[in-house]
């Protein structure tokens, strides 16, 4: 019998972005299960500051900057077309709408304005025009990046730009991702993806990362369904809030 071709980059995942994005999910639902415990049973850990809020921010900056890898990568291989992006982007924002409204039917005074979702939808539709550029979106992600960081340090009295990172004063939302600095990133992965994989060749895979590939491909949906999960164990364990 002949031997199995391996099949074409152009269809191929590549194993390592799928493990790292998979490496994400774990630390996602790590921190979030503190924060659970937190919110809901009481327990005392510090995660607004310190090495928690740092392990965060890590996490958050991996999905992220794999957006970007990702994006690179499509573009790379297979030139899709501007409906394409969008749609990605705007399905992919939509499921953040629909986060916005579950939180503020059951968490009003929390709700989810401009989270992760949100900002990776409006990030992949923001970035279609730079595609085919490397050295440009280096040089923009680092400055809105910087931006972002300045503008942290401020509160304003009004709410209509927080989703560009103008965060108005006494604003509490369980997730807040602004365009500023976070698209930053994005645009960062861009130039990433075009710098690690510029002769488009794949890695070889190491042993025992199956099981972070499978969550790696699969963690929008874990991303949508983790948290009902965390909490309905909760009210198991604990019989209510």
């Amino acid at each position: 019998m002949a031997e199995a071709r391996q099949k074409p980059l152009k269809q191929a995942r590549l194993w390592e972005i799928d493990a790292a994005r998979g490496v994400a999910v774990l630390m996602m639902i790590a921190f979030h299960v503190l924060f659970d415990l937190s919110y809901f049973r009481g327990v005392s850990v510090i995660l607004d500051s310190g090495f928690w809020l740092v392990f965060a921010r890590v996490t958050l900056a991996m999905f992220l900057l794999l957006v970007g890898i990702s994006l690179s990568l499509s573009y790379a291989r297979n030139r899709r077309t501007t409906a394409h992006y969008l749609k990605r982007g705007m399905k992919i924002f939509c499921y953040g709408l629909a986060i916005t409204a579950i939180t503020l039917a059951a968490f009003p005074q929390s709700a989810i304005w401009f989270g992760v979702l949100h900002c990776i939808g409006v990030s992949i539709i923001l970035a279609i025009p730079l595609l085919q550029y490397r050295r440009l979106n280096l040089l923009l992600g680092l400055a809105f990046i910087i931006a972002g960081s300045c503008l942290a340090a401020f509160t304003f009295g009004f709410p209509w730009l927080l989703w560009l990172g103008f965060q108005p004063a006494a604003f509490y939302t369980f997730d807040y991702v602004p365009l500023l600095p976070w698209f930053g990133v994005v645009l960062v992965g861009l130039f990433l993806g075009k710098v690690l994989y510029a002769n488009r060749k794949q890695r070889k895979q190491l042993p025992y990362t199956g099981q972070l590939c499978w969550l790696g491909r699969h963690s929008l949906l874990i991303y949508l369904i983790h948290q009902p999960i965390l909490v309905g164990l909760l009210l198991f364990a604990f019989g209510g809030m």
